[in-house]
C-alpha cells in the first residue's frame, strides 16, 4: 500500500516458486515476484504458472483488492495482470548458471536478476562477488539473457561497474532495497544530529 500511494511498482521476493506463496503476495497487491535461487527451467516454469493466468499460467483468481473490489471485470483484470505482473528469476548458484539457457528460454520470465553473493558461495569463493570466477559466471548469465531476448538485472557493487554493464548493453539495475535505503537515509539523518550535538556540546 505504501508503494502504491507514491507511484512505485512493488516487487516482493518470495521464498521460492511455491504457487501458494506467489498467489498470496500477488493477491495482496504486489506487481511482481522475485523468485530466489532458480536452478533450472522447470522451476522457472513453475513460477510463471503460479504468477500468470490462463493461457500463460495457472494462477488462481480471487476478487477483492486485485479487481478493485468489483470495479474491474474479471476478464479485464486477468488480461491486465498477464501484461503487467512481473516474474523475476534470480540466479544465485552454480546450477542456475549452468542451466541459464533453459531458464532464460521460459516464456513469461520477464527479468533475470543476479545474486553474486550467494553465487560466490556456490562457486567456492564465499563473500567474494568480485572474484574472476563469479564475474565470469555473471557475464555468462548476461550473455544468455541477450541471446534469449530477456533483460538481465545487474547489481553494481564497485565504482565503474554500472558504466561497464551499461556498455555491455545492460539496462536494468538493482540499486538497493527498502531496508538498505531506509537504513542509509536514517543514518545520514542521524549524522546531522550528531554534528549539531558536537557543535553545541
Amino acid at each position: 500500500r505504501a508503494a502504491e500511494s507514491c507511484g512505485l511498482t512493488p516487487l516482493v521476493r518470495v521464498p521460492g516458486a511455491e504457487p501458494k506463496t506467489i498467489l498470496r503476495v500477488l493477491d495482496a497487491g504486489a506487481q511482481g515476484v522475485v523468485v530466489p535461487c532458480v536452478q533450472n527451467g522447470e522451476q522457472a516454469r513453475k513460477a510463471v504458472q503460479a504468477g500468470r493466468y490462463h493461457p500463460l499460467g495457472e494462477r488462481g483468481i480471487s476478487g477483492g483488492r486485485t479487481t478493485g473490489f468489483g470495479t474491474l471485470g474479471l476478464q479485464d483484470y486477468m488480461a491486465l495482470a498477464n501484461r503487467e505482473i512481473m516474474v523475476v528469476a534470480m540466479i544465485e548458484d552454480r546450477a542456475g548458471v549452468e542451466n541459464i539457457d533453459a531458464i532464460a528460454a521460459v516464456p513469461g520470465i520477464d527479468l533475470i536478476l543476479e545474486g553474486a553473493i550467494d553465487l560466490s558461495q556456490s562457486l567456492g569463493v564465499p563473500g567474494q562477488p568480485q572474484h574472476p570466477e563469479v564475474q565470469a559466471a555473471l557475464h555468462r548469465v548476461a550473455a544468455a539473457c541477450t541471446a534469449h531476448g530477456k533483460p538481465f538485472c545487474a547489481i553494481p557493487r564497485m565504482t565503474g561497474q554500472h558504466e561497464a554493464w551499461c556498455q555491455a548493453g545492460v539496462r536494468a539495475f538493482l540499486l538497493g532495497d527498502d531496508r538498505g535505503l531506509s537504513f542509509r537515509a536514517l543514518r545520514a539523518n542521524l549524522v546531522g544530529y550528531h554534528a549539531d550535538g558536537a557543535r553545541h556540546g
